[in-house]
């Protein structure tokens, strides 16, 4: 029988929740008047993605999709990062808000800042649920910051172990994992 881990809470629920309140209220302000498009970044930012959007009151448009950084510790570059599943929708000229669930390495923010300028939105800006700075191998930019956090490895509300945990309504720990 496999071990159950679920590790320690760290991130409540109801902190996320009053922060994605705040988060979509400042997104709302930003965002008035303009085309906004939200794309979220899945697997990972699902659950984070739904309440955010629901808790940004102005008229918006959403879409997905799915990428992949495949990592090789042999390689100084962090690894490859393609999309596996792109947007269905047109981007040219409309403001974007890309939703991650975390940042932690950077190499993929800023894989999908280079693929989606090359679309010429008006303009481009990353959110994510999650901000690991200690982790940071390229300096990026993200406008949107719900909670930092130590390195550690989490799991929880859209964050995987070995594709699972995602379900967990809060982020935790898991301490006796080290992160890859």
């Amino acid at each position: 029988m496999e071990k159950k881990l679920f590790g320690k809470p760290i991130i409540t629920q109801e902190s996320m929740r009053r922060r994605i309140k705040s988060l979509g209220i400042k997104i709302a302000r930003d965002y008035q008047g303009k085309d906004l498009m939200m794309i979220g970044v899945l697997k990972g930012a699902f659950a984070f993605f739904s309440d955010l959007v629901r808790a940004v009151p102005i008229p918006l448009e959403v879409d997905f999709l799915v990428v992949s950084r495949q990592r090789d510790k042999r390689r100084k570059d962090g690894g490859t990062v393609k999309i596996i599943s792109d947007i269905a929708s047109e981007i040219k000229g409309r403001d974007v808000l890309i939703v991650e669930d975390i940042v932690d390495s950077g190499y993929t923010v800023t894989f999908l800042r280079e693929e989606i300028l090359k679309r010429n939105p008006n303009s481009l800006k990353f959110c994510t649920l999650l901000n690991k700075p200690e982790r940071r191998k390229i300096q990026v930019e993200i406008d949107y910051i719900c909670f930092e956090i130590p390195d550690r490895y989490v799991v929880g509300y859209g964050l995987d172990y070995k594709n699972k945990y995602r379900n967990l309504p809060y982020i935790a720990a898991l301490d006796n994992i080290t992160a890859e």
